[in-house]
């Protein structure tokens, strides 16, 4: 059985939403002037995905040097592992990626959701 949203996730979500890294405000800025929908910092049952498309079913993750580091990468695997059994797609986008071309980049994941939307 999939777990719920919680209070708790919510609150983390909210926090971040004041924290994002550059990364992650160079593309919201970018994607918050596209049609389609898109929620940052979106809670997912025990996770909190970077970038939510809803009409795609598709989360995006905005990958950092962080990500390669410790526990991360299966810190990030068990995410990912969740998030596709719930019936998400998950897409993760190297930051350095972002900050070189946040607006390319943006363009991409408007197509990619266009298509699926």
């Amino acid at each position: 059985m999939a777990r719920q949203t919680t209070r708790k996730t919510v609150l983390k979500a909210r926090t971040l939403r004041k924290e994002r890294s550059l990364p992650e405000a160079l593309l919201w800025n970018e994607l918050k002037q596209s049609d389609l929908k898109f929620r940052q910092q979106h809670p997912a049952g025990p996770y909190v995905v970077d970038i939510y498309c809803p009409s795609a079913k598709t989360c995006f993750e905005i990958d950092g040097i962080a990500h390669d580091m410790g526990d991360r990468p299966e810190r990030d695997e068990r995410k990912v592992a969740w998030l596709e059994a719930q019936g998400y797609r998950v897409v993760r986008i190297a930051a350095r990626d972002v900050l070189k071309s946040p607006g390319d980049v943006a363009d991409a994941i408007v197509r990619l959701c266009e298509a699926d939307s």
